[in-house]
């Protein structure tokens, strides 16, 4: 049985959520995917996490507080036994108290090679720049915007034809080979991650 069980907060198609979940059933995984939560009710991952056995939760942050939306978030992770959180394509931002409540236990991929280009439009930003290479990363979320301890990254040639969106596509391919094998890792070095 995994030693560990991980929540993943997804807002659409849930890509890198699906290769994470698909890594943790090989024999020697040292995680289990507990729950999909998304602030999207609608988001595509959720209908192909329930489709492959997955608990899910589902809440829609409008109309409300976002200590309030943070909490049903959080009490839902927690209800399903949740040590630890991959972010795969959650588009909020996570509030100073919500990772304070989870510090060293939440991670994300981001498509840059961090430091370079936090934030959004990463493709765009690197073809401007004239880079050979972009890529991504997998990071510790912190307080500070994709600024967490880096744990791993892929690098991905520039071509001198690409657009943001074939660079984008290339870099998810990379994405989804890294972000399990990271996450896998990550969590067969911590000991039992206490709940606070």
């Amino acid at each position: 049985m995994a030693e560990h069980r991980l929540g993943i907060l997804i807002s659409g198609r849930g890509s890198n959520m699906r290769a994470l979940v698909e890594a943790s059933r090989v024999p020697d995984s040292p995680y289990e995917v507990a729950l999909v939560a998304s602030d999207q009710p609608d988001a595509a991952g959720l209908a192909w996490a329930v489709a492959n056995g997955i608990a899910t939760f589902a809440r829609s942050p409008t109309g409300m507080a976002k200590a309030d939306y943070e909490a049903s978030i959080d009490g839902a992770l927690r209800a399903a036994g949740v040590e630890a959180i991959a972010l795969a394509g959650y588009m909020r931002l996570l509030s100073d108290d919500f990772v304070a409540r989870w510090r060293g236990r939440v991670v994300n991929i981001h498509p840059s090679l961090l430091p370079l280009y936090k934030g959004l439009d990463t493709h765009a930003r690197a073809i401007a720049a004239g880079d050979a290479h972009a890529g991504c990363s997998v990071h510790v979320v912190t307080e500070e915007l994709d600024g967490g301890e880096v744990l791993g990254q892929a690098r991905v040639p520039i071509l001198s034809d690409d657009t943001p969106d074939t660079l984008a596509a290339r870099v998810l391919v990379e994405e989804h080979k890294l972000y399990p094998r990271v996450v896998a890792a990550w969590l067969a070095r911590q000991g039992r991650l206490a709940l606070r």
